[in-house]
């Protein structure tokens, strides 16, 4: 069984690199705290995090009809009236087997409207309809309203973010 080991390990020192030296020692980052088996797992904070984001998100999305997915989608088609499913995708990290499903109950409830592309009838284009304008409208005040349930300093947010931003970068270089 992996041993923790006395001396730490350099901080400065990347993922990959840590991991080597680690392996080298033959020890383990994973084994948490008593009460705690977590505690040294990057992954479930930003799990714990998320949850934690979904209810906030529930809670302010719920009078407005709108799951956390489709309230993205909303502000996506907001800033870009009109894209096809594909660049939906791109920006929200989605298949387009998980996407469309979505789209098509969005266009049920009236809140998008979509399209072939007369350019290509294998492109669908997605753009808002005027009840999903006017949710968005609605919604303007999500992230003011996320920003104020924080306590943090907006550095550490900035930080927390930038940081988020490129843990998500190098995950997604990773092959699947």
């Amino acid at each position: 069984m992996p041993q923790t080991h006395p001396d730490p390990i350099d901080p400065a020192l990347t993922g990959p690199q840590a991991a080597a030296q680690l392996a080298a020692r033959g020890t383990s980052v994973a084994p948490g705290e008593p009460g705690k088996p977590f505690a040294n797992m990057l992954c479930f904070s930003v799990y714990a995090a998320q949850l934690a984001f979904n209810r906030l998100y529930k809670q302010l999305l719920a009078p407005h009809g709108l799951t956390y997915l489709q309230y993205l989608v909303l502000v996506a088609l907001a800033q870009a009236e009109d894209r096809t499913v594909g660049e939906l995708g791109e920006v929200l990290f989605l298949e387009s087997n998980t996407l469309t499903p979505l789209l098509k109950r969005m266009e049920a409830a009236g809140l998008v409207s979509r399209r072939r592309d007369s350019a290509d009838e294998r492109v669908v284009r997605v753009a808002l309809a005027p009840a999903g304008a006017a949710v968005v409208a609605q919604v303007e005040c999500v992230p003011l309203d996320v920003l104020a349930a924080i306590d943090l300093p907006l550095g550490d947010l900035h930080q927390m973010k930038s940081a988020i931003d490129r843990l998500s970068q190098e995950l997604r270089k990773t092959p699947a």
